[in-house]
């Protein structure tokens, strides 16, 4: 039987210990797929923020799904395409579902990863569980003109009170 020496054996041990510690340091109970939102954001190619009825906020310019879409496909061209994309809230609105979906269906046209911010942790999305939407234009509610409001299409006054 072979004696270590005593010294050897205790520097083994420390050093075995201490790389069990880096490996757990690195795990830390998260996922691969969730990073912190505070210190990533400026890790990302882009960053995109979600906004009111299904648009996009880049650049501080409002964009509709087909519009960002199109940004990309451009980008694609040029040879620009980012690699990593931060969808995160605007003052205006927070990352809707359909906000994914846009983002997931991008994701798979595009080939570049989308992550989101989900109460401080920022998660990738899986276009396989988020259902992928077709990119749409987006159609502003119709507004009457208050000249409009009462009259008829002959051109009478209309009070919707007398029909019976």
């Amino acid at each position: 039987m072979i004696r270590f020496p005593s010294l050897l054996t205790r520097a083994a041990a420390a050093a075995m210990l201490g790389s069990l510690l880096v490996l757990a340091g690195c795990h830390r109970g998260s996922t691969k797929d969730e990073i912190s939102a505070a210190q990533a954001r400026s890790q990302f190619d882009t960053v995109v923020k979600a906004y009111k009825s299904g648009q996009f906020l880049l650049d501080d310019a409002v964009l509709s799904a087909l519009d960002l879409g199109s940004h990309f496909a451009y980008l694609k061209e040029q040879g620009k395409l980012p690699k990593t994309v931060l969808l995160e809230r605007s003052d205006d609105s927070k990352v809707r579902k359909q906000h994914l979906e846009y983002m997931a269906r991008m994701q798979l046209d595009y080939g570049f990863a989308v992550y989101y911010d989900d109460d401080g942790t920022l998660k990738k999305i899986n276009p396989v569980d988020t259902k992928a939407r077709r990119l749409e234009d987006y159609r502003a509610p119709v507004q009457m003109n208050d000249e409009l409001k009462g009259k008829s299409a002959a051109g009478g006054s209309f009070d919707p009170s007398q029909q019976h």
